[in-house]
């Protein structure tokens, strides 16, 4: 998942897709965990830190980060992920945290459940949205 889709899933899930929607409830169901990359938590926790993310429950930080853990399987940076990056289009947007979160689901073989349209129009990787 991109990291706005966790952020949405935790401060305004009415801002998610019909089709993310049930993506995400179809993997809840299979048990088959929601991915996010690694980066996801550092940008997650910059914009809670900065208050530019608003979530449905009280939650320090550190509690916050845990509840993603917890709901979320979080892939790593490795060799595959970072080989994956580099080659990218150049229609695919030039934010390396994009880059990172795009190129770890191709590595895992995964969909990108993401609003972002540049990243859906590169054809890139699989996206839902």
């Amino acid at each position: 998942m991109d990291t706005h889709v966790v952020a949405w899933l935790a401060g305004a899930p009415e801002k998610l897709s019909r089709q993310a929607s049930q993506a995400i409830e179809h993997a809840r169901t299979l048990n088959a965990g929601l991915c996010i990359a690694g980066v996801t938590l550092v940008e997650l926790a910059v914009m809670l830190a900065r208050g530019r993310l608003q979530v449905q429950f009280q939650a320090t930080l550190d509690s916050f980060l845990e509840e993603v853990e917890r709901m979320c399987v979080v892939l790593p940076i490795d060799r595959h992920t970072a080989n994956h990056v580099t080659h990218l289009p150049a229609s695919y947007p030039r934010d390396p945290i994009d880059r990172i979160i795009g190129a770890t689901a191709i590595a895992h073989g995964m969909p990108l459940v993401t609003a972002d349209e540049r990243i859906r129009k590169s054809g890139a990787v699989t996206t839902i949205w």
